[in-house]
């Protein structure tokens, strides 16, 4: 439910950057700036995130975080320049990101419980859940202002929460147990320079992956409505496309390791994303568009979720903490690279990195052959 409430907010407010960018009267790389906003807090809150969930216990700072959330996302809603929009996401980022750090520590340890590779089906949840909030923000961008809109999504998220939270903080997970009270509970696994090198490239994989996934979030829906002239609720509906496609392709990634295995995943999410991608960026209609977006959604499914596995089974926590803040890094910082990318050349050109950036974690992966059983 967390990892769903995670996809449905994010989803929410960046169906609404359209109406915000006007609202603010930002340009392409004003509001590239302000959207670093979100990054800088993130990436603030992740390197601080893993200490917390080791000293107070992930599941606790996943509730934190899902109260801290929801009231950020009402914010920008109510700024009138691109400098107050930054400094609020900088407050939404801090969120943002010790809320993806603190679920995706806990889901690991789920994961040991369970003793089933069902990685991919937590971030199905948070594809499923920015599918929802997508198609949501497209039936109400007509009728709706974006400060109601995100009020209404930031007291369904503390709903949410009170309903969820208790439950996840009655349940210590074993392996963790501990924790709540002694730091030094969780030994750190020492790693040779080897093992960590692996789980820095599994992290870059994550990134190069999640770089397109923020890129959609936040300027697909601008690219349908500026380049080809979608009408708002269409354009909404570009990214709840590309949420459904993900969703479908992670409900199946299990399936699809087991037959395929971890190197072919790889490489052909890669390459099928790489290829929707360029169809996505420079088709010349919204229809074009939209299937492009739909191939991108399901290339990347379960490029992520492996990456971060695969970091976490050579390195335990610390590695999945790492993948992941470097995996989510990219998901933050690729939005205000394509704002300036867009001043510069255009839109669509800028998003052709996306498909460049799926196409390197291809290559990526298969030079990762030998170190993932497959």
């Amino acid at each position: 439910m967390f990892f769903a409430l995670d996809g449905f907010l994010f989803a929410g407010w960046v169906v609404r950057i359209p109406a915000i960018k006007q609202q603010t009267g930002a340009s392409a790389s004003t509001l590239g700036l302000a959207l670093l906003g979100v990054s800088a807090g993130a990436v603030i809150t992740m390197m601080l995130t893993g200490r917390l969930c080791r000293r107070y216990g992930s599941h606790a700072v996943t509730v934190a975080c899902g109260v801290l959330l929801p009231l950020s996302i009402a914010l920008p809603a109510q700024t009138h320049s691109a400098l107050s929009l930054g400094l609020v996401l900088l407050v939404f980022g801090a969120a943002y990101g010790g809320m993806n750090v603190a679920m995706n520590s806990a889901a690991v340890d789920l994961v040991v419980e369970l003793r089933r590779p069902v990685m991919p089906s937590f971030h199905a949840a948070f594809s499923l859940g920015g599918m929802v909030g997508a198609g949501l923000g497209g039936l109400v961008a007509g009728g709706l202002s974006a400060s109601t809109h995100l009020f209404l999504l930031a007291a369904i998220g503390l709903l949410v929460t009170a309903f969820a939270g208790p439950a996840l903080l009655r349940h210590r997970p074993a392996r963790t147990a501990p924790a709540a009270h002694t730091p030094q509970a969780q030994p750190q696994r020492k790693l040779d320079p080897r093992a960590r090198r692996i789980v820095v490239l599994f992290g870059v994989i994550a990134l190069c992956t999640a770089y397109g996934e923020g890129a959609l979030a936040d300027w697909g829906a601008l690219h349908l409505e500026q380049d080809l002239d979608a009408h708002p609720g269409l354009a909404a509906a570009g990214y709840a496309l590309f949420a459904l496609t993900m969703t479908i392709g992670r409900l199946t990634g299990t399936m699809l390791l087991e037959r395929l295995g971890q190197t072919r995943t790889l490489v052909l999410g890669g390459a099928v994303a790489a290829a929707g991608m360029l169809l996505g960026a420079l088709a010349p209609t919204v229809w074009l568009a939209l299937a492009g977006f739909a191939v991108t959604g399901l290339g990347l499914a379960n490029i992520f979720p492996v990456a971060v596995g695969r970091a976490g089974e050579l390195a335990g926590p610390s590695g999945v903490a790492a993948a992941s803040t470097l995996g989510y890094g990219g998901m933050l910082l690729g939005p205000p690279a394509i704002g300036f990318l867009a001043d510069w050349f255009s839109l669509p050109l800028a998003l052709t990195t996306v498909a460049l950036l799926a196409a390197a974690a291809a290559a990526l992966g298969y030079g990762a052959r030998n170190a993932t059983h497959a």
